[in-house]
């Protein structure tokens, strides 16, 4: 009961600021760093075994998180999906660990590139879908966190990229040839500050695999993962259990999976 006391009294360790310029947080940003918070509060507790997700969201929810632990005193072993949430896990002074050490995580706080009302997710824009599915998979809880622009009636409405499809590079033109047999519109995806393609953590290539209409995302997701030369795509179809929207207003909207069968 004491500690959760002291996760109720938590509010945000400061003034919504922009850490590299000092000035205040854009509405978006604000709105991520609201869903983080609320996430945080709600999801995270003693003893907790936590998967840490990767993307912009996250940062903030890492944030609030060490505060948390500082705050608290509470013990919280992390698991990254990514190298960008290894240091983040690293920086922010908390307990690292890994699968090999704990394969069984309780909560897993991540982010989506998009999410409708069923909490299907598009994630993969940064590259990383396939560890962030891998650290899902072991956890009993996928709670995502998201700023309102991700927030859709159907996928595809907000995120216009496409799917994210991790490939093994010898394979990608035959996978590109069978993306288009499934109705899609595949793209290698380019590097910006290198020539030559995006490698992934793992040294894949990834194509966005782009659609024009909706698809049944279930069977499409089945379709992918017995795709030769796929590792992992970006369809989470059936992981996420419940949503943490930042809106425009400062409010955060949350959404539960639906029971199954309605």
């Amino acid at each position: 009961m004491y500690v959760r006391g002291l996760l109720n009294s938590i509010k945000r360790p400061g003034p919504l600021l922009n850490l590299s310029s000092r000035m205040p947080l854009s509405p978006v940003e604000q709105a991520k760093d609201a869903a983080a918070l609320q996430a945080v509060k709600e999801n995270v507790y003693d003893g907790c075994r936590l998967g840490v997700g990767s993307g912009s969201t996250v940062v903030y929810a890492v944030k609030h998180l060490a505060h948390l632990v500082k705050t608290t005193g509470i013990t919280v072993t992390c698991v990254p999906t990514s190298f960008q949430a290894k240091q983040l896990i690293v920086d922010n002074g908390l307990e690292l660990s890994d699968l090999s050490r704990h394969p069984q995580l309780d909560v897993v706080i991540d982010g989506a590139d998009e999410c409708d009302p069923d909490l299907n997710l598009i994630k993969g824009g940064g590259g990383c879908h396939l560890e962030e599915k891998i650290v899902a998979s072991c956890s009993r809880k996928m709670v995502v966190i998201a700023d309102y622009r991700k927030k859709s009636k159907e996928l595809g409405e907000q995120w216009h990229k496409g799917i994210p499809v991790e490939v093994v590079p010898m394979a990608y033109v035959p996978v590109l040839a069978k993306l288009k047999e499934y109705g899609l519109e595949p793209v290698l995806r380019m590097a910006k500050s290198k020539a030559g393609p995006v490698v992934t953590d793992n040294g894949n290539f990834v194509i966005d695999a782009l659609f024009m209409q909706p698809h049944s995302w279930r069977t499409l997701e089945v379709k992918l993962a017995m795709t030769p030369g796929i590792v992992e795509s970006g369809l989470f179809i059936d992981y996420a259990k419940i949503a943490y929207f930042g809106m425009e207003d400062g409010t955060v909207t949350v959404v539960r999976k639906p029971p199954i069968g309605l």
